[in-house]
């Protein structure tokens, strides 16, 4: 090992999977035929794939056999090794679409190059760079796809958060993974932006080890409009969005928003949300807090969605409420409650067309602008979270 290799644990996983792909351009085996579902082994489709691809497959399972591809979709391999997932991809998404493979290895590089042109595959592209800085714009692929790659990175969030960047609404992730706790990881996909979230352990491929399948997806979202998870970076915007609600009178007891730091602590980490333009601009957002700290409640959230008043009539408050449901049951939360003045019938609409029922009328809960107000209390229970 040298001394780069000793600072930097990545460059010690490129130098390995350099050496073993140059193994592979040698001719060895780099996993014995019947290994499990590692490897090879793990594929039935590889009819007419060059054995240098078959030679040097190193995954855990064959993400593309669950990532659902579609011709005309752009595809994402990370950490794509010998190129067999990207061969594999830019066969089914073949015509009109198109596999990327990313590798830190300039030695992997070159064999998955060699494997593509012995294939005579010519829809794909074999991109140099790391799995924490993915070399694409934002939202600029359909799916992501990986090998039992990503449990490699001493930075797995980080992985995350690239892959959540580069999909496009609505795309989606689908992975064969090393896991340690399944809690930790699906915590680590929330956190990242992403919903629809389900983690299916397969084997052991060594003891204490657990290999597993992942899909999770981005959130949908109107045209020109990215829904992504809320920083500190957006707190401006979103505090003016919120005064901009308050002002109308109708959207809250409240007169004026809070500071940020009181808004932040108020607010559950995983399920805030901001709808910006493709510019960055933010039009909206949705954010949730506890009803209590006691332990029976704590699959119960009230939630907020406020909407820029120059973004009315796009979606936007619809698309957020969505997400927020969709990252909610993700994390096993089973009600979602909130209290609406009975004048904001648009609020009122919008919660019912997504599920919600009124549950009672608090009459004259408070005196507000001068006038004592009503209160429609709703709520809307999941039909996955908390039904068993």
């Amino acid at each position: 090992m040298n001394k780069n290799q000793a600072e930097d644990p990545a460059e010690a996983v490129i130098g390995r999977y350099s050496g073993l792909a140059q193994a592979a351009q040698a001719g060895q085996q780099l996993i014995e035929p019947g290994a499990g579902c590692l490897g090879a082994a793990a594929y039935d489709d590889t009819d007419d794939l060059p054995e240098g691809a078959l030679r040097a497959s190193l995954g855990c399972g064959n993400p593309v056999a669950v990532a659902d591809l579609h011709p005309g979709e752009i595809v994402l391999d990370l950490g794509s090794g010998g190129g067999i997932d990207v061969l594999l991809s830019a066969r089914r998404v073949a015509p009109g679409g198109k596999a990327y493979g990313l590798d830190g290895s300039p030695d992997m590089l070159a064999l998955a190059r060699d494997n593509a042109a012995a294939a005579g595959v010519t829809n794909v592209e074999f991109l140099p760079g790391r799995i924490e800085a993915i070399p694409l714009p934002v939202a600029s692929v359909d799916v992501v796809i990986s090998n039992c790659v990503i449990s490699l990175s001493a930075d797995k969030p980080r992985v995350l958060a690239e892959a959540f960047r580069v999909l496009r609404p609505g795309g989606r992730l689908g992975i064969t993974d090393i896991i340690g706790a399944e809690a930790e990881y699906r915590h680590q996909l929330l956190t990242a932006g992403f919903t629809g979230i389900t983690i299916t352990p397969t084997s052991e491929p060594a003891p204490g080890q657990r290999s597993a399948i992942i899909l999770a997806t981005r959130p949908a979202a109107p045209a020109g409009v990215l829904i992504r998870p809320m920083t500190a970076a957006d707190a401006d915007a979103v505090l003016a969005i919120y005064q901009a609600g308050l002002d109308t009178g109708d959207a809250s007891f409240e007169t004026a928003a809070p500071e940020w730091d009181t808004f932040d602590r108020a607010r559950l980490p995983q399920h805030r949300h901001v709808a910006t333009s493709n510019a960055g601009e933010v039009l909206g957002w949705a954010a949730a807090s506890a009803v209590s700290e006691r332990c029976v409640y704590a699959g119960v959230i009230e939630h907020s969605i406020y909407v820029d008043p120059g973004a009315y009539g796009r979606g936007i408050g619809a698309a957020l409420l969505a997400v927020l449901i969709a990252s909610t049951e993700s994390a096993g939360i089973w009600t979602i409650q909130s209290g609406i003045f009975p004048e904001n019938t648009a609020s009122l609409r919008l919660h019912e067309r997504a599920g919600f029922r009124v549950v009672g009328i608090r009459q004259r809960l408070g005196c507000h602008h001068g006038r004592w107000r009503d209160v429609v209390l709703l709520e809307r229970r999941s039909a996955t979270a908390g039904t068993t």
